[in-house]
């Protein structure tokens, strides 16, 4: 497996928005209850205006895209300029291999340089492996709103959790 990193562009919207719709119809990692249309692209793409986004594209299977991870504003308010949230997924296949790790610390590297110094993640409490992994990678829990969300038939919280990035 040979991964690199490219643009978050159009040209892989239908592959980003196929491996976020995975997480929507499986699990609880991602929250709408509904597979996004394709045309739901430019919303995330928006998202990310003016942050650090990228994919991850597998060489040795024909340039894949199996994974993408973004920033975005945690709050507009200038107050908030050095707090960011971090979005990724991976494809379902490519998921135990340490790509995750790798994806973060992409992220962090990046949100260090443009100033960032907090990152937020904001995870279901029917997520324990998402959870897990932010603990082994330095977050701590920071916040919960118990049973505010409702996705297959069963409530659950949302957890906040934050690291303190070193430049």
């Amino acid at each position: 497996m040979k991964i690199r990193y490219a643009q978050f562009t159009d040209k892989y919207g239908k592959d980003i928005i196929d491996i976020f719709n995975y997480y929507i119809e499986n699990s609880f990692a991602a929250f709408p209850e509904q597979a996004l249309p394709h045309v739901a692209f430019p919303v995330m793409q928006s998202l990310a205006k003016d942050y650090p986004a990228f994919i991850l594209l597998d060489d040795d299977a024909d340039s894949k895209c199996v994974g993408f991870g973004f920033l975005k504003s945690y709050n507009p308010m200038p107050a908030f300029r050095y707090t960011a949230a971090c979005t990724y997924f991976l494809h379902h296949d490519y998921t135990g291999k340490n790509l995750g790790s790798s994806v973060l610390a992409k992220l962090e590297s990046e949100a260090i340089t443009k100033g960032i110094r907090t990152l937020l993640a904001e995870i279901s409490s029917e997520n324990p492996g998402s959870i897990d992994f932010h603990k082994q990678n330095g977050f701590v829990e920071c916040g919960r709103f118990k049973g505010i969300g409702f996705k297959m038939n069963k409530t659950f919280d949302v957890i906040w959790m934050q690291k303190k990035l070193q430049p």
